[in-house]
């Protein structure tokens, strides 16, 4: 099983589940000339992280990779504890990152793709970290409550902390949300994630 990462990416929670799992894999970490490669392409025309090659199976996205990774590892428990509830409430939990959480930085990551003037792209930057900061806040209001966002640890927790790593980067305001703080250094101290952040040279 490999996996192709770009460091710092939403990969980078790819990376941390196949961690989590305990078993072998290897990793390919890309830059940006990396991902517009002859090879890479071939395995993903789109020249997007993740990929996943397990065998002859090449699979992309986010929400599939991890849903194949609990399927393969199941005593990895990243999905809970194998009952239809327990992998529903992951599952709600990826679905609030990867379709409410990640789109909202894109605007921060790239404003020249949705306004052509760029005296707009501060404005939209404020706008999108406001957006992210409400987000953030609801998450924060879960948090108080439990260790991990589904109340287990589960495939939603990397995805989720990779975000919190680009609120830092894009001047989101996270002041007192203290549950937001304690998820992420219960994640630092995780040695799955440093193992994952190390081998992408993000430690």
């Amino acid at each position: 099983m490999k996996l192709h990462t770009k460091p710092g990416a939403c990969s980078t929670a790819i990376h941390i589940d196949l961690c989590w799992t305990g078993q072998p894999f290897e990793v390919q970490v890309l830059d940006a000339d990396g991902l517009k490669s002859e090879e890479f392409r071939a395995l993903n025309p789109a020249g997007a992280v993740p990929v996943l090659v397990d065998g002859d199976f090449v699979l992309t996205q986010n929400a599939a990779i991890v849903g194949y990774l609990a399927d393969r590892f199941p005593d990895a428990r990243l999905a809970g504890d194998g009952s239809a509830r327990q992998r529903a409430e992951a599952t709600r939990w990826l679905s609030f990152v990867n379709s409410d959480l990640h789109p909202a930085f894109k605007p921060m990551f790239a404003p020249a793709a949705f306004i052509a003037d760029p005296m707009q792209h501060e404005p939209l930057r404020s706008t999108a970290r406001a957006r992210v900061r409400g987000l953030f806040e609801s998450a924060d209001r879960v948090l108080v409550s439990r260790d991990w966002l589904a109340g287990f640890r589960s495939f939603a927790d990397p995805y989720f902390y990779m975000t919190l790593r680009w609120a830092g980067r894009t001047g989101v305001d996270l002041s007192g949300l203290d549950a937001l703080a304690a998820f992420q250094a219960r994640m630092d101290a995780d040695p799955g994630v440093q193992r994952a952040l190390r081998a992408e040279g993000l430690a």
